[in-house]
């Protein structure tokens, strides 16, 4: 291939991880199902503990499942159509939900569509993952808690597992996911991040 193309590949991953991932589906559902602005809710994000003040518990579970579902998509896609090239993808579909140019760059905090994305790449990951959050969402019942710890757990169990080349993109990730997270992260450190069914967690 031509030195000009070699960006050719990479960059259409980008891309098609990109607009995989900033599919708003926590606002599409909402909107449709006649739940409001999702975006005037809560904490103004468009993920799925955002949607579940809705008291929609349906619509926030379909918000998991499609938010998950795109991060596995883009992945898998991205091996089919550009081979190689699934780690752009991943990182291009995490930024895309958590900054859609859709919704002027404000949208999720990447915790479920990070769960699709480590399911393709390898999903013994998101076993971990699974395990982080639900015990430590049981323990403490503050979901911004479980989600930021499962994120930070998941460049470890891929070390852990020998997938030495996944470690990096998932460091960077988590490091993503906490940032959308520091608003809870503030309100952690002041005592006032409500547990599961306050008003302001999420």
């Amino acid at each position: 291939m031509p030195t000009d193309y070699l960006w050719a590949a990479p960059a259409g991953a980008m891309m098609l991880g990109y607009l995989l991932g900033s599919i708003p589906f926590g606002v599409i559902l909402t909107r449709a199902f006649g739940a409001g602005d999702l975006r005037a809710i809560g904490s103004g994000s468009i993920g799925a503990t955002n949607v579940l003040r809705t008291g929609r518990k349906g619509l926030a579970l379909a918000t998991v499942l499609l938010d998950g579902g795109k991060g596995l998509a883009a992945v898998l896609l991205a091996g089919w159509l550009f081979p190689g090239h699934e780690v752009p993808a991943a990182a291009a579909a995490l930024v895309g939900h958590i900054y859609p140019v859709w919704l002027k760059f404000r949208g999720g905090k990447g915790v479920a569509t990070l769960i699709g994305i480590c399911l393709a790449l390898h999903w013994p990951i998101v076993l971990v993952f699974a395990i982080v959050w639900l015990g430590l969402f049981a323990i403490f019942r503050i979901s911004s808690v479980a989600g930021m710890t499962a994120a930070v757990s998941t460049p470890i169990s891929a070390a852990l597992f020998g997938r030495f080349d996944l470690v990096l993109l998932l460091i960077a990730l988590a490091l993503i996911v906490l940032w959308k997270h520091r608003a809870n992260i503030d309100r952690l450190f002041a005592g006032t991040e409500p547990r599961f069914g306050g008003s302001k967690d999420g």
